[in-house]
């Protein structure tokens, strides 16, 4: 079982991530800002990882620190579980449509990080969400899972769906991108031979 725990403490936040790549899906959530919650819970489900965030942050500034950090974390945690790479597909694509909205996300575990984020949300708030705060997540992940990812909104006029759209797009593609590959014998799947 590919498995990480990470803890991140600074005078700003306090976070836990546990991760299980090989799981079924479970989350067990308590982030203190609800919208990300919703979120993190659509990436357990949808990528079939096992997912634990505990978090306390400075949310009476604004909830900006806490969803980065959770975020690097998150970030952190991936890169332990997926360990060298060997044998990992390393690529992963989805489209992932809801109602008016669609997204697609493509993930590289290239070891290079780099987000190219494309989300021209209808609104700035979703409750009291902070939609810029989104993309704030997946920069953390990004430098700290040393990833290269593509967000791309491709439509929507409902703000939740299209912020939905990207977080189960994004776990749809993370879930294709950590799969063994069976063909692949264990191998860094780069011509480098390291990634």
């Amino acid at each position: 079982m590919r498995k990480a725990q990470v803890s991140r403490n600074t005078n700003e936040t306090q976070i836990a991530v546990s991760v299980n790549l090989d799981g079924s899906g479970r989350a067990r959530l308590g982030t203190g800002v609800p919208f990300l919650d919703h979120m993190l819970d659509q990436v357990a489900r949808h990528a079939l990882i096992d997912l634990e965030v505990k978090a306390a942050g400075d949310l009476q500034i604004d909830a900006h620190h806490t969803v980065e950090d959770i975020g690097i974390t998150l970030g952190q945690a991936v890169a332990k579980a997926v360990g060298d790479k060997k044998g990992i597909i390393r690529y992963g694509h989805s489209y992932v449509p809801l109602d008016e909205a669609l997204s697609r996300v493509v993930i590289d575990f290239s070891g290079r990080p780099r987000l190219q984020y494309h989300v021209p949300y209808t609104r700035a708030l979703v409750g009291e969400f902070d939609v810029d705060l989104a993309r704030e997540f997946f920069q953390g992940f990004v430098n700290h899972a040393q990833v290269t990812l593509h967000v791309d909104n491709l439509r929507g006029d409902n703000a939740h769906h299209q912020c939905e759209t990207v977080f189960k797009a994004f776990a749809r593609a993370l879930r294709m991108a950590v799969e063994p590959d069976p063909r692949a014998g264990g191998k860094i799947p780069s011509t480098k031979g390291k990634l």
